[in-house]
């Protein structure tokens, strides 16, 4: 399975702009820039595009997880906090964290939490990413 994105972008770093489109036609030309990534203007900007797509990828893995556990959630709310800090002469991206509230009908915090620790362990998105991500696996009362 391939998938893909793309991205145009016009002008100089500082002043310039771009639109990101996905394939699906979730993005359509939606906008993006420096004062999106660095000064909390409206756009968007490639970490908050990366943790989506951390979370998201997460709470399938997680919801596939528990399945194979014998758990059906009820529902399973992720949000990641992708980190970008100046690192060197340039930026990197260096953690992301889950935060996660889950209603799982039968399940116990403790085994909650092991299955969603397996899940940001094995989530194709977590190993994409090879940096340091936690996490707090809240489990919600039905």
């Amino acid at each position: 399975m391939i998938k893909k994105g793309s991205a145009v972008w016009e002008g100089s770093f500082r002043d310039g702009s771009g639109t990101i489109s996905t394939e699906s036609g979730a993005l359509k030309k939606a906008p993006y820039g420096v004062s999106a990534r660095f000064e909390d203007q409206p756009g968007s900007n490639p970490e908050e595009l990366i943790a989506a797509a951390h979370a998201s990828c997460f709470s399938m893995a997680l919801s596939l997880m528990l399945g194979d556990a014998g758990f059906e959630p009820a529902s399973i709310e992720t949000t990641a906090a992708v980190k970008l800090e100046k690192v060197g002469d340039g930026f990197a991206i260096t953690s992301s964290h889950l935060s996660v509230h889950a209603r799982i009908p039968g399940i116990d915090q403790d085994r909650f939490s092991e299955v969603a620790s397996l899940a940001k362990a094995g989530c194709p998105v977590s190993k994409a990413l090879n940096l340091e991500i936690t996490m707090d696996a809240t489990l919600l009362a039905d």
